[in-house]
């Protein structure tokens, strides 16, 4: 059996390699949580599903992040997965200079975590676990509480742009 430092290294060009992980098609999802009684969240299309038992949903986060030192630091943390009709939510929670949530419908539950208005699915999560992958951190979370709206389409992120399910 090869052990990882047998492996050889190979030094993959990092565009091409962008547009191979493009290739599948993601859904994405707003990470929020209450700061200091201030909203404070971002976007992700690296969530999935992980647990039935335990339940566990996971998210990766760039190590460049200046959102998640913050972020991650609160109890609870309201997971969002954002419907086809949420793009514009989405780009706002992932820009990096405004204030992301002015104009975006949104609620908190009593622990703080935060639920964007209208979103296909919620959960109510705690931090469980991380691992340092490359140049970013994979967070793993404990699902307490969860929602789903039945007929909602989710936005989906795939080859650098968002789409909708036909």
């Amino acid at each position: 059996m090869m052990v990882r430092s047998e492996i050889p290294l190979l030094v993959p060009d990092p565009n091409r390699l962008r547009r191979a992980y493009g290739a599948f098609p993601t859904g994405v999802v707003a990470l929020a949580a209450l700061i200091g009684g201030t909203p404070a969240g971002l976007a992700a299309s690296s969530f999935t599903s992980v647990s039935l038992d335990p339940p566990l949903v996971s998210v990766s986060i760039a190590h460049t992040s200046a959102t998640w030192p913050e972020l991650g630091t609160a109890m609870y943390l309201g997971v969002s997965v954002l419907t086809s009709k949420q793009e514009l939510v989405c780009r706002q929670l992932a820009a990096r200079a405004c204030d992301r949530f002015a104009g975006i419908g949104w609620r908190s539950s009593e622990d703080g975590a935060v639920f964007i208005d209208q979103a296909a699915a919620w959960l109510t999560c705690s931090r469980y676990d991380s691992l340092q992958a490359g140049d970013h951190e994979i967070i793993v979370l404990r699902v307490h509480d969860f929602g789903v709206v039945a007929e909602a389409q989710p936005l989906v992120f795939h080859a650098s742009t968002y789409k909708r399910l036909g």
